[in-house]
């Protein structure tokens, strides 16, 4: 049984005309009549009375009538619920990320989306890798991610959203504060704090570390932007971050940040998601974002080291 069966039949029951059901629906009478045919062997019994004069709804046919007329009803309710829905999106948006330096780029957009969508409620989470944050959005622990290029899945839709470039940083009162280069052979000789394996920033800064053939002195490991940032400024090692990440504790003067001498750090981020139908709360989310890329992009690249 099909819902345009349902709706063939209740208009040739209003107007008791095959003809005039037909004008009513923009269909021809003899698309009508097999419709309603369909419908009856379907049901097993006869709904109309066929005459010269028109149709006359049989015991069957009205007994049928009251149960399409609620289908048909519960079906237009569905639907003007759904919609609404879809222009007031409502629920909840799960993001996730390998690594909360994300915060600081995203900060004032989820903030601009929540004001913008007051009934979805945005969560955003650190996982451990960047592995676990695309294993996330596969198992539907999370909804959108955040992830540097590449990524890899025939199940996944990933659109890039910025690019950005990761720098060197150190305290204030480092010795190479007020340049604005640093050399590889100068980075090979400081101590690193650096992120944890398996997020994307770490990816980044080992590929560089393999491509200019040094193996720098790890001191410190952390996910934790903040601490890595503290760390810096207390001076007990160097690290290599997004420029936008620091931006703020340079401002402030308590971090600088040099480009490294013939060599760029460029890095894609991109967002993350199921490649299938969305919920209205997650499809809004990610229109917002794709929306204001440009926004995004500027602020990734921003006014970079001196």
């Amino acid at each position: 049984m099909e819902m345009s069966q349902l709706r063939v039949f209740r208009a040739v029951a209003e107007t008791l005309n095959f003809t005039r059901a037909a004008e009513r629906l923009n269909m021809t009478q003899s698309a009508v009549s097999h419709r309603i045919k369909s419908l009856e062997r379907e049901l097993g019994e006869p709904l109309f009375v066929r005459g010269r004069r028109g149709a006359k709804l049989t015991q069957t046919g009205k007994l049928a009538l009251e149960y399409a007329e609620k289908i048909l009803d519960d079906a237009d309710a569905l639907r003007e619920r759904v919609s609404e829905r879809v222009r007031f999106p409502a629920g909840r948006v799960r993001a996730a990320a390998a690594t909360q330096a994300f915060v600081h780029i995203f900060a004032p957009l989820f903030e601009s989306f929540m004001r913008a969508h007051p009934h979805v409620e945005l969560t955003f989470r650190t996982t451990v890798s960047t592995e676990q944050t695309i294993d996330d959005i596969l198992s539907g622990a999370a909804d959108v991610g955040f992830a540097s290029l590449p990524v890899y899945s025939s199940m996944l839709e990933v659109v890039e959203l910025f690019e950005d470039e990761l720098v060197v940083v150190v305290g204030a009162g480092h010795r190479l504060a007020k340049s604005a280069t640093i050399q590889v052979a100068e980075i090979a000789r400081e101590r690193l704090i650096l992120f944890e394996r398996g997020a994307s920033i770490r990816r980044a800064t080992d590929s560089f570390f393999s491509r200019v053939g040094i193996r720098p002195e790890l001191t410190l490991e952390s996910n934790d932007t903040y601490f890595i940032k503290l760390m810096v400024e207390r001076e007990v090692g160097i690290s290599l971050l997004p420029a936008w990440a620091v931006r703020e504790e340079v401002a402030a003067g308590k971090l600088a940040m040099l480009r490294i001498e013939g060599q760029r750090l460029p890095r894609s981020v991109a967002m993350v998601s199921l490649r299938q139908f969305q919920p209205s709360p997650v499809r809004a989310f990610i229109e917002y974002l794709l929306k204001h890329k440009p926004e995004l992009q500027a602020m990734a690249l921003g006014p970079g080291p001196r």
